[in-house]
């Protein structure tokens, strides 16, 4: 409610406009004094005094006691359902504009909880675009507008936040953000199932990409466990692309092509492109597993049309480094190095995990054709983007590739040197750096 003297002038002016006096607008329930007094601002009006005047003067309670236009919430509201759809089906620009224009509306007239919504959505538009300071400033801001409110209204800002700094290679810290939230939801009480299953979908990426393969099988068996009490199809759609990476890790090829049909299925009834080109994405990993090459490449070359229609720099980059590396399987050099030399000037811009990959299918290609000095550059460039990310499965696997190369050279010492660097980072396969994995909720 507004202060009382804003309040009053609004009354003035609506029953100036009405051509009512105080009088006529009064009775039968108030005298013309109230009314006088509140037209002052010299009284804060109670509830019912504001509803019986705004009945007389063909308003609402909440546009005499606000100022704010009685459809505004629905409108605004409705708006957001719109802007969701256009980003679910492909249209990040077009959603990012929709976005702004409700932002501005709900700050005008300081409606906290639909400032949240946009700037939630203007995150999520960021994340498919590559605009990764973009989306961690949006969903932070949606944070600090929620601060006061319970952690399971906050998860998908979190989540987000996390999400930018996985894109950007910052693997450890995501796995910070989203474990803190984890404990957060179990040692609170807040245990609710549609926020965990968020994190615990979050969380698996990462860790694989860490070589913690225990804690994402671990964060794969409670998602799915949590799964029932869900009731958003999108939601345990996601859990189930993430889970499908963890069946991957342990080689459990059947079992991850059949999470990923099922999430293929949902998405494709809620028509979430983004989503299904993740899933086409995946299952043409799993074919690449397989040794299904073919099909891998027809799964990854549509995941990676899906995406790049939808300007999703960083997801396509991705899918790019996979497909090439089919490409390069296939003996198909010279279309993998197509592919993969404008990924290489990504670097620390959008994180280095993108670049480091296509840098060492590069160095594998000059290798195989017998071009070493060449495969040694881009596997030392490769180690130096990946360095800082925490990627150790990736790390590890590099500095073999780098030790074989110099070994085979002759250059004994220096093999040696990567290998011991390799070994480092797979010194205690399974872990990570990050301290006790969070507790498991209450399922």
């Amino acid at each position: 409610m507004d202060e009382p003297a804003v309040i009053g002038r609004r009354v003035q002016r609506l029953r100036a406009q009405l051509g009512l006096t105080q009088r006529q607008l009064a009775e039968p329930a108030y005298t013309p004094a109230y009314v006088s007094t509140l037209e002052s601002g010299k009284v804060r009006p109670s509830e019912a005094a504001l509803r019986h005047l705004a009945g007389r003067l063909g308003t609402t309670y909440e546009e005499l006691a606000t100022g704010r236009p009685a459809r505004l919430v629905t409108e605004l509201r409705l708006g957001l359902t719109d802007a969701q759809r256009a980003l679910a089906t492909g249209e990040a620009d077009e959603a990012a504009v929709r976005y702004r224009q409700l932002l501005t509306e709900a700050e005008l007239h300081g409606l906290d909880e639909e400032r949240a919504e946009a700037l939630l959505g203007l995150g999520d538009c960021a994340l498919e675009t590559g605009e990764l300071e973009d989306a961690v400033r949006h969903f932070e801001a949606c944070e600090q507008i929620l601060a006061a409110e319970p952690l399971p209204r906050r998860a998908r800002a979190v989540r987000g936040r996390a999400v930018a700094h996985i894109l950007a290679g910052e693997l450890r810290y995501a796995c910070y953000l989203l474990e803190s939230a984890i404990d957060e939801l179990g040692t609170s009480g807040l245990a609710d199932p549609e926020a965990l299953v968020l994190l615990y979908a979050a969380v698996i990426g990462p860790y694989l990409d860490m070589g913690a393969q225990a804690r994402a099988a671990r964060a794969a068996e409670l998602a799915l466990a949590l799964a029932p009490q869900v009731s958003d199809p999108a939601l345990v759609a996601g859990m189930h692309r993430q889970v499908a990476r963890t069946f991957l890790a342990e080689g459990r090829l059947a079992d991850a092509d059949a999470s990923l049909a099922k999430a293929q299925s949902i998405y494709r009834q809620l028509r979430l492109r983004t989503d299904l080109a993740h899933c086409h994405w995946m299952r043409g990993y799993v074919y690449a597993q397989e040794g299904e090459l073919d099909s891998a490449e027809r799964e990854l070359r549509t995941a990676r049309d899906m995406l790049a229609a939808k300007r999703a720099v960083l997801f396509t980059a991705q899918v790019e480094v996979e497909l090439a590396d089919v490409l390069r399987r296939l003996g198909r050099h010279a279309e993998a190095m197509e592919l993969l030399t404008p990924l290489t000037e990504l670097g620390d811009q959008h994180g280095a995990v993108h670049a480091g990959g296509a840098h060492r299918l590069l160095g594998l290609i000059c290798e195989e054709r017998g071009e070493t000095e060449p495969a040694e550059e881009h596997y030392v460039t490769a180690l130096g983007l990946l360095e800082r990310s925490g990627a150790s499965g990736d790390m590890a696997d590099l500095c073999r590739l780098l030790g074989d190369l110099l070994r085979r050279a002759g250059r004994i010492e220096a093999a040696l040197d990567a290998y011991r660097t390799g070994l480092g980072h797979r010194a205690a396969p399974g872990t990570t750096t990050l301290g006790p994995a969070p507790l498991p909720p209450r399922i």
